[in-house]
């Protein structure tokens, strides 16, 4: 059985307030430093064994404090990237909210797209095909820092729950989802998990 642990990445200054999806400029505010500092603290001690990010400068920020500490380097794999949000990348909330394709998107992710972008089945089979392989490692317990979508794809994929659901799951900012996998199967241990704050590592 393998532990893997499922991060979201700390607060920026476009959440909530613009789809950020690939922009790799992107930075943590300092909010989001602090999460990440957390974060480390929470992993000091669980004996991780490997720590992988997606590419995303946002991601790559929440995982750099969690290597020093465990004295880990980042990996980066591309299959944890945050889905391509092809034509609506950098949009606003309240431009998008104008857009009926994008409540299309919200409403049945099972089948609408991004315009130019990825499918959240896209985003799901690419994941899970990582999820599958991690499966196969009964070594030490592993980091890996992703996105709210993507962490969501693979908790879905686990329980088997239609991608038009998504909006019943919660992926807070710095978040950690704990997973037991192994071979041909998985289990959620916890979900979203709130990292206390004002622990330095």
């Amino acid at each position: 059985m393998t532990r893997v642990y499922l991060v979201r990445h700390g607060v920026h200054d476009l959440v909530g307030k613009v789809l950020a999806g690939r922009m790799d400029d992107v930075p943590l505010n300092e909010a989001g430093r602090q999460q990440a500092s957390a974060l480390a603290a929470f992993f000091a001690d669980r004996d991780i064994g490997r720590l992988a990010s997606s590419p995303m400068l946002r991601c790559q920020q929440t995982g750099a404090p969690i290597a020093t500490t465990i004295g880990r380097s980042i990996e980066t794999i591309e299959a944890l990237n945050e889905i391509d949000c092809g034509d609506w990348t950098g949009q606003t909330f309240t431009d998008l909210d104008k857009d009926p394709r994008w409540h299309d998107w919200n409403a049945e992710r099972s089948r609408a797209g991004m315009p130019n972008g990825e499918t959240m089945l896209a985003v799901q089979t690419r994941v899970m095909t990582l999820i599958d392989t991690l499966a196969l490692d009964d070594s030490a317990p592993m980091v890996l820092v992703s996105h709210s979508d993507v962490v969501k794809a693979i908790v879905m994929a686990l329980l088997t729950a239609p991608l038009d659901h998504h909006d019943r799951l919660t992926i807070d900012p710095a978040s950690v989802t704990t997973l037991d996998l192994w071979s041909g199967g998985g289990k959620i241990v916890r979900l979203n998990e709130a990292v206390p704050q004002g622990v330095a590592a």
